[in-house]
């Protein structure tokens, strides 16, 4: 789980760096066996969410981490980095709204990505 935080604490990094809007965490440890954590964030076009996409890459792939499967690039309406312990969810504002994520998981415990950044 140590793991997990800390590869949230990268990924929120690396989509803030880029002007992610609406950064969340949703832990999901409790309630899925799909992951710990989603992260879910919002850009404004897909230039922008394929480069906060391509920054969690890097950032991610700096400490050792890469991704298992990415799916959604290249319409970059809704792009999906699957890294095991963590899911993260890049949509561009109208998909996010479309899709809800925040509601479909309501059982997990929803964290604003601040809040996130001072556990510990």
């Amino acid at each position: 789980m140590e793991q997990s935080k800390e590869m949230v604490k990268l990924a929120i990094e690396a989509l803030a760096d880029k002007k992610g809007e609406d950064i969340r965490v949703i832990d999901i440890h409790q309630v899925s066996v799909l992951a710990d954590y989603f992260l879910i964030a919002s850009g404004s076009n897909a230039n922008q969410v394929q480069a906060m996409t391509d920054n969690v890459t890097e950032v991610l792939e700096k400490e050792g981490f890469r991704p298992r499967q990415v799916e959604g690039y290249q319409s970059a309406n809704w792009i999906l980095m699957d890294y095991g312990d963590i899911i993260v969810h890049v949509f561009c504002k109208e998909d996010r709204l479309f899709y809800d994520l925040e509601r479909i998981w309501r059982d997990g415990k929803i964290m604003a990505a601040n809040d996130f950044m001072l556990l510990n």
